[in-house]
This record gives C-alpha cells, structure tokens and sequence, in this order.
C-alpha cells in the first residue's frame, strides 16, 4: 500500500522559515510529478511548486522567490523550503504525487501538515 506522510508544518512567526517533507512508501516502482498544494480555510485547494520527475520546478506566483521545492528520489521525499513566511500562507499543505506500483499508475495525496504564521 502507497502511502504519503507530510511533516514539519508548525507556528511560526512572520518572516521566519519551516521546511516541509513529504515521503512515500510501500510497493513503488517510481514517482513522477510531485506537487504541494495548500488549502485555507475556506479557500479553494491551491497549487503552490510542482517538481517533476527530472528536478524541473513551476512556483506559484505567491511563493515564488519565497519557496524553494526540492526532491531526494533516493529517499522518495520531497521537500518545501518556506521562507519569509508571512500570515497568508497560513493553511494545511499536503502534497500529491503520481506514483507507479508493479500494479498501476496513479495519483496520491497526503494527509496534510498544517502551518500557522502568527505573531
């Protein structure tokens, strides 16, 4: 069984930094895209940095500058280096990710880290 286990959301103040992980275990054969999304209360679920497969990164415009993404395929982890936090990315950041079994291809989602900026 795949599974996606997302760590290192908190609290944090305005202008600090937390790094997120993200890892997958079980019967995997390979991870493609892996994506973090980010979802506020009562806002829609939002892309925040994709990575593929071959380490090439898209941020939202947001984030960018702010965010690094970043992935050990070694260790099937993906990470998200936040920093200048500020009080708007507070939300629960999950990640996704579409993984190949000896089964099938298909897409998975963590259970979600979540991530307060106050002060």
């Amino acid at each position: 069984q795949v599974r996606l286990v997302e760590s290192g959301g908190g609290l944090v103040q305005p202008g600090g930094s937390l790094r997120l992980s993200c890892e997958a275990s079980g019967d995997i054969v390979s991870i493609g895209t892996m994506v973090w999304y980010r979802q506020a209360p009562g806002m829609p679920r939002e892309s925040v940095a994709i990575i593929r497969s071959n380490g090439e990164s898209l941020y939202a415009d947001s984030v960018k500058d702010r965010f690094t993404i970043s992935r050990d395929n070694s260790k099937r982890t993906m990470y998200l280096q936040m920093n200048d936090l500020q009080p708007e990315d507070t939300a629960v950041y999950l990640c996704h990710a579409m993984i190949q079994t000896n089964h099938d291809a298909q897409i998975y989602w963590g259970q979600g880290t979540r991530v307060t900026v106050s002060s």
